[in-house]
């Protein structure tokens, strides 16, 4: 039996995050993984200027990371290209940095924090009446002051910690790949927000084109689960669809390797209890708007080291409330958008209102780009509030018409 500060079950961003802040701080902090070190993991690879921001704080070198300027939208006909706006939180550009450097760099830093780093080996809660005191992991019991589970999507340590799905609450689907192209050095992400499937229907989600700067692109789309039929979607078939769609503007080449799909969990029942706290996509931070979570899971996975050192026994319950106090309307808000959107007619109309005027791409830019929470100024932190007063009245409706 060995005594530690904080057991982290998961190596990925999020997890990373944790160990290092805490490390530095002199803590003593064990990350365990079942994946082998080096491992890829599918993802679309962008990061929001909010997530360099998160990485500079963690004063992560990103020099091998591929910098981006802003966004292109795409809807319909309709093209707007649009700079990262800087403010004082956020700095003015983003990056596509490939997981398998990203999730690198952030490990390497964990470790030469003082972190230990436990690879293939899975790490489950050890649970003593209500609360966790540990970890069992590799053969042996790891007495833990604080849990912290970074486990990506809902699995067997979310079932255990009761950390699962909202049942009826939407999710995501995405799948991605790897093509050649002349633009991979473009400092633009590209998004396109009028998908259709192979019928014809209408996808609410979006396809993506990041190009990484080392001669290959990201290519992928994801869809939202509260569209008619979703059950029924065949990624494959739309990433191909997709493909063919912007196959002549970008001159790509042929899957470098076959296409990986994944699953976005957006709403957790609970992010923390007596003696452990889920961070990240396992605490259900992920944008319903973009399906983006890099940047939430750094953030929360810092601010859960935070509270620890600060105060071990309360820290569970006040990471709980300053994620919901910072996070919780906008992710309500767009989760119940989802709803919306999942019916055909309101999304069409909706994407031509969001690229249709230069003030309203804007707030959507802000959007897409995770730039807006509890402390956002300005149009896109009124137009949140408002509508997150109009959907919570909408709420019940919402739910009883979902397509």
């Amino acid at each position: 039996m060995k005594n530690i500060d904080i057991a982290v079950i998961g190596a990925g961003p999020a997890g990373a995050a944790t160990a290092i802040r805490a490390a530095r701080s002199g803590a003593n902090v064990v990350v365990f993984d079942k994946a082998p070190y080096g491992r890829d993991k599918v993802c679309g690879d962008g990061l929001t200027p909010r997530a360099v921001g998160a990485l500079d704080e963690l004063k992560i070198d990103m020099s091998d990371a591929h910098y981006i300027e802003g966004l292109r939208m795409i809807a319909n006909k309709t093209v707007r290209e649009l700079a990262w706006p800087a403010t004082s939180r956020f700095p003015g550009h983003g990056a596509v940095w490939p997981r398998r450097r990203l999730d690198k760099a952030l490990v390497d830093a964990a470790d030469e924090a003082g972190a230990q780093i436990i690879w293939e080996t899975e790490a489950l809660p050890v649970l003593d009446g209500g609360r966790v005191t540990g970890v069992d992991a590799g053969g042996e019991r790891w007495n833990a002051g604080m849990v912290v589970a970074a486990t990506g999507a809902p699995g067997k340590v979310a079932r255990m910690l009761g950390a699962t799905r909202v049942e009826g609450e939407p999710y995501g689907l995405a799948i991605r790949s790897y093509v050649e192209s002349p633009r991979h050095d473009s400092r633009h992400l590209e998004a396109t927000l009028t998908m259709r499937d192979a019928k014809g229907n209408s996808v609410p989600g979006y396809g993506w084109l990041f190009p990484a700067g080392d001669g290959t692109v990201n290519i992928g789309v994801g869809a939202l689960s509260t569209m008619k039929g979703f059950k029924g979607l065949n990624l494959n078939t739309l990433l191909d669809l997709y493909h063919s769609q912007v196959d002549e503007s970008w001159g790509l080449g042929p899957y470098l390797e076959k296409p990986r799909a994944w699953r976005l969990p957006m709403s957790a029942v609970q992010r923390h209890g007596p003696g452990w706290v889920a961070i990240g996509d396992a605490a259900g931070l992920v944008n319903p708007m973009n399906g983006e979570g890099i940047d939430y899971g750094l953030e929360s996975g810092m601010l859960a080291a935070d509270l620890f050192l600060e105060d071990p026994a309360s820290a569970p319950e006040r990471y709980d409330v300053q994620v919901g106090e910072l996070f919780d309307s906008f992710l309500r808000t767009g989760r119940r958008f989802s709803f919306l959107i999942g019916h055909p007619w309101i999304l069409n109309a909706g994407l031509r209102l969001a690229v249709g005027t230069q003030a309203i791409a804007n707030i959507t830019l802000q959007v897409m780009g995770n730039l807006v929470d509890s402390k956002t100024p300005g149009a896109a932190g009124t137009v949140l509030k408002a509508a997150d007063a109009v959907l919570a009245g909408l709420d019940p409706v919402l739910r009883r018409t979902r397509a």
